[in-house]
């Protein structure tokens, strides 16, 4: 499914537009348009942990959201090996509006509840 990114990835501005991919029931991938080299492997948060947080009004604007929106938020995950020392990225979601193809990085602002980068370990059951 391809969206328009109204609000940059941090540090990959130029990207304008994304693919997104369906790799399991828990990953996905997200690939710019325009240029190859730039993919973003996305996990399902709620996988993992609980995980709430209110969207900015601006952002609902420029996503177009409302309460019957379909939404998907997914976070950037830095895969390594053994997969337990993968890192995610749970203070900046990736909030796709499956609706209107439109997507869009938030950051949150409480930093002491979701971490930059969070060991996945943390959250498997042992």
């Amino acid at each position: 499914m391809k969206f328009d990114v109204c609000v940059p990835i941090l540090g990959f501005e130029d990207v304008k537009e994304v693919i997104l991919e369906k790799i399991d029931d828990i990953f996905m991938k997200m690939q710019s348009v325009t240029d190859k080299h730039i993919s973003f492997t996305l996990i399902n948060p709620f996988v993992l942990r609980e995980y709430d947080f209110e969207v900015p009004d601006n952002i609902q604007n420029l996503l177009e959201i409302d309460k019957n929106s379909n939404l998907i938020i997914l976070n950037i995950i830095l895969i390594q090996t053994p997969i337990e020392n993968s890192i995610v990225n749970f203070a900046a979601p990736v909030l796709f509006n499956t609706d209107n193809h439109k997507a869009a990085q938030i950051i949150l602002n409480d930093s002491r509840q979701y971490g930059v980068a969070e060991k996945i370990s943390t959250f498997l059951k042992k």
